[in-house]
């Protein structure tokens, strides 16, 4: 029997919801429905979904308040779907533990390319070890980790340590909006500086390296004032749900 994700959603306005869950069980996923914060706590603590959409502006609650409470006792993929789109309203859901934020109007094809990330990045990485270990793969990019090795089109890219660091803490992380403070401190440790001006000449410095037109890249994308996101693997391009 095809094992089906659970998805909660919880968001108040209901053409939203409706339309949402029309398309996630239309690709198989199991679907639970909360237009409130409080109905939406009870249900991740009673039916531990597999990955939760999350409106920040919910009647009773600030959704903020939800992720804190829930980083609390679980690591369930949260996506922040919301009107929202000021940068430090998108920072701060990340920083406090939400694994990506998607901003209305979206499509429904980017949706679920994000909840096939957060899915890859959690209970399917648990399941199958191999993931932590099998290269990236995005168009004619490859990136070994065995071997710290990047390739285009077979082509050896050579990349400082530091570069590399960043490629790779991006590719192991593919689909997903990591925060510059994140990226910071995987790449330069917890006590570095919140300076992003090294981080961006180092992007460059890839930019350079990695993208025909670095103007227009193919590979990672700046989410502005926020961070950076890599193209998902190609390997988890199908739906989870289906297999």
């Amino acid at each position: 029997m095809t094992h089906k994700f659970t998805v909660l959603i919880i968001e108040d306005e209901k053409n939203i919801l409706a339309f949402v869950g029309k398309v996630l069980k239309k690709h198989e996923y199991r679907v639970l429905c909360a237009d409130n914060g409080s109905e939406g706590l009870n249900l991740i603590h009673s039916q531990c979904p597999d990955v939760i959409l999350l409106d920040l502006g919910l009647p009773d609650m600030d959704g903020i308040s939800i992720i804190r409470e829930v980083r609390t006792w679980t690591s369930t993929p949260i996506i922040v779907i919301s009107a929202r789109s000021a940068e430090k309203e998108k920072v701060s859901a990340l920083d406090l533990g939400a694994d990506d934020y998607i901003t209305k109007p979206f499509g429904t094809s980017e949706l679920l390319a994000r909840i096939r990330a957060s899915l890859r990045h959690s209970n399917r990485l648990i399941t199958d070890s191999t993931l932590y270990i099998r290269p990236y793969q995005s168009g004619g990019l490859c990136l070994d980790f065995s071997k710290r090795l990047l390739t285009i089109d077979g082509r050896e890219i050579h990349l400082t340590p530091i570069e590399y660091k960043i490629v790779a803490f991006l590719a192991q992380n593919s689909g997903k909006v990591m925060t510059y403070a994140s990226i910071l401190s995987n790449v330069w440790g917890p006590y570095a500086d919140d300076d992003n001006k090294i981080l961006r000449v180092n992007m460059a410095n890839i930019r350079r390296k990695l993208e025909s037109d670095p103007a227009q890249p193919q590979y990672i994308f700046t989410e502005v004032g926020v961070g950076y996101r890599m193209k998902e693997d190609e390997f988890d391009t199908g739906d989870p749900a289906q297999g």
